[in-house]
């Protein structure tokens, strides 16, 4: 598992440090300050290969990564990696027990759709096949050199009722939206005359087999993302025989917006049912999982709540201060209602409202929190509330009708103050 990471003249700040929790770690900020960044250099800090580009320091400037994680052993190993600008690359002195990356299966999902795997069975010698397997969107679908892909396998799977389907069946029911819309596998179907593939379908809640390539964004990066999952294990479980080595008991996540093109019913499953889907995944209790994550949803955060434990769990948050990026662990407090969320410290929002309901808002406060507001100040304010499309529940119109009523209401003769509404 992933424990630390330093960096030191590369990325969006001179500096940042990642303590990680060994469970879940959840990352939000502003877009362009360093989220997917981060999730590179995790990636890379496990595997020693960059799954996109290379992170490049700074012109002119020394830089260094650094980095910790455990291994099988339960034993903690750290390393610095300093840039050798000569050589155009991210150096890295062997020491004792370091010359082999983390044993872990590794998995990487990018928001594109491209997927990354490291196995530790099958990749730990360069000679003995490739550093990494890196997945484009169209070859997690179509296959490549190193796997056939998700519409092929799928169909194989299926076609010989294999131990493989079984495994996908069960990860799709996990990964699923709700109890009541279960992804549920259809019968394989020929889609044209000429075609002569045979493609998986997904079975919906009303009744119809769809083929996977016409399924919907969300359930296209789920079945994915469930596809890849038991494609890695499975190839992890048969390498390890082959090389008489023992499966490994550690998975780490990176997934890059967790969200992405997931409903809020989706979104508010996503993050706990990949915690506990290795147990379905391998049949048995107590793999760990390292899930780390970025996210721009508050439904996300909100999910999270009945889970999240300090021992376990951590917050990191990105902001923008006097122009840097700046990398804090946050606390982690429980808002309850979504809306909280977007107001917190996660998406500093000024109300959970639109832009022009918030701005309507702002500018009918200020004739609130003015001693003596002019006849013109409150005609603007309420004509903003009125073409603001603010609901009429939102609980503001409370204070405002109050206050407008006031402003209507008849005075007591003699004594000049204005009557009760």
């Amino acid at each position: 598992m992933l424990k630390s990471i330093h960096l030191w003249n590369v990325g969006p700040a001179p500096e940042m440090t990642m303590d990680l929790a060994p469970r879940l770690n959840l990352i939000t900020g502003d877009n362009g300050l360093g989220k997917s960044f981060l999730l590179d250099v995790a990636w890379w800090a496990l595997t020693r290969t960059w799954a996109r580009e290379m992170a490049l320091p700074k012109p002119g400037v020394d830089a260094e990564i650094a980095f910790a994680f455990t291994n099988k052993s339960g034993g903690t190993h750290a390393q610095t990696s300093r840039y050798q600008r000569a050589k155009q690359r991210w150096g890295l002195k062997a020491s004792p027990g370091m010359h082999k990356p983390v044993p872990g299966l590794i998995l990487y999902a990018q928001v594109d759709g491209g997927f990354s795997v490291w196995d530790p069975a099958r990749n730990y010698e360069s000679s003995d096949g490739p550093a990494a397997f890196l997945f484009t969107a169209p070859e997690v679908w179509k296959g490549n050199e190193y796997c056939k892909g998700l519409i092929d396998d799928w169909a194989l799977w299926q076609a010989g009722k294999s131990h493989q389907f079984e495994v996908l069946t069960t990860v799709l029911e996990k990964l699923s939206s709700s109890s009541t819309e279960v992804l549920v596998p259809g019968e394989l179907r020929k889609l044209t005359a000429k075609d002569p593939q045979r493609y998986p379908t997904l079975r919906m809640p009303y009744g119809e087999d769809v083929a996977v390539i016409h399924a919907s964004a969300g359930m296209r990066r789920i079945i994915a993302l469930a596809y890849l999952l038991t494609w890695a294990w499975q190839e992890h479980i048969e390498s390890a025989k082959l090389r008489g080595q023992r499966a490994t008991r550690e998975v780490v996540f990176l997934i890059d917006e967790i969200e992405a093109h997931l409903h809020p019913q989706w979104q508010r499953r996503i993050v706990p049912a990949l915690l506990n889907v290795m147990d379905a995944l391998t049949g048995k209790p107590g793999t760990k999982v390292q899930l780390v994550t970025s996210t721009h949803s508050p439904l996300v955060l909100a999910s999270v709540e009945p889970v999240f434990e300090l021992e376990q769990d951590a917050w990191f948050d990105l902001d923008l201060e006097h122009g840097q990026a700046v990398l804090r662990k946050r606390p982690f407090v429980r808002h309850g209602e979504v809306g909280n969320w977007l107001v917190s410290e996660a998406f500093d929002l000024e109300e959970p409202r639109s832009f022009e309901g918030e701005r309507a808002i702002a500018a009918a406060q200020s004739v609130l929190d003015a001693s003596a507001p002019s006849a013109k100040e409150i005609s603007s304010a309420d004509q903003q509330l009125r073409t603001a499309g603010l609901p009429d529940i939102d609980p503001f119109w409370v204070r405002w009708g109050y206050f407008m009523e006031k402003q209507t209401a008849p005075t007591k003769k003699g004594n000049g103050k204005r009557g009760k509404p």
